[in-house]
């Protein structure tokens, strides 16, 4: 089920970005809610269990390499992350340096998945709804791009959009070898991403720095599903590592 969800998020927002990728403003929407959510399952999920951990290391250093990481990974993929797209501009994002980039951002997000208590919990929903509408961004660049034909697309895009997809499982998988005690580890370095990642969505300023009522309503709707779903999910059977 997990590999399942992964691979649909990402196949599901790649097939809404082919047909609906014009509408930009669809695509920030989706991403703005997409953050809201992101930021909550970050500090009420993935932070308690990494600060919970008895581990006798400082693990913020993790979470600050995480930031950093991402920091690295978007001078390959541009901020494709938080939209950081235009079309005028596409020619700067090279197909090999975006699928490096979106794929280890992806694999690493994958790892601490093969440790989760229960199969359908807040981390892996917080992938999920990361992964939709950056693979809307992704279906629109590779499949609307004006030198490239709709009926038939080419070999590196279905490469793209196939290793991003398998990224998180492959990352799950690798997770099934590491010692369990290492989770903290993982779950700091991903907090480090989800954070940097969402803040910046969020805290971009607008134009002319007015009130966006819309951006607000979108980060707190994010934030009302986040809460929901960790108000039913049950945390009695976290692990604390030794």
């Amino acid at each position: 089920m997990t590999v399942l969800l992964l691979i649909l998020s990402v196949v599901s927002g790649v097939f809404l970005g082919k047909y609906f990728g014009k509408k930009e403003k669809l695509a920030k929407n989706l991403l703005i809610l997409s953050a809201g959510f992101l930021i909550t399952i970050c500090l009420n999920e993935v932070f308690p269990q990494v600060y919970t951990a008895e581990t006798g290391t400082s693990l913020g250093i993790f979470v600050i390499a995480g930031v950093l990481l991402q920091m690295i990974l978007e001078a390959l993929t541009k901020g494709f992350e938080h939209g950081h797209f235009h079309h005028h501009n596409e020619h700067n994002i090279l197909p090999a340096a975006l699928m490096v980039g979106l794929f280890i951002h992806a694999f690493i997000e994958g790892i601490p998945l093969a440790n989760e208590e229960h199969e359908l919990s807040p981390y892996l929903w917080g992938i999920v709804f990361h992964n939709l509408p950056i693979s809307f961004i992704l279906g629109a660049f590779l499949f609307n791009r004006k030198h490239e034909s709709k009926s038939a697309p080419s070999y590196p895009s279905f490469l793209i959009v196939a290793l991003f997809a398998l990224a998180s499982p492959m990352g799950m998988l690798l997770g099934n070898y590491f010692n369990p005690d290492l989770q903290p580890y993982f779950l700091a370095i991903v907090g480090g991403i989800f954070l940097h990642i969402s803040s910046v969505i969020i805290f971009e300023s607008n134009k002319n720095h007015n009130i966006d009522w819309l951006k607000i309503g979108l980060v707190i709707l994010g934030v009302s599903l986040a809460l929901v779903m960790h108000l039913f999910h049950d945390h009695s059977q976290i692990i604390h590592h030794h």
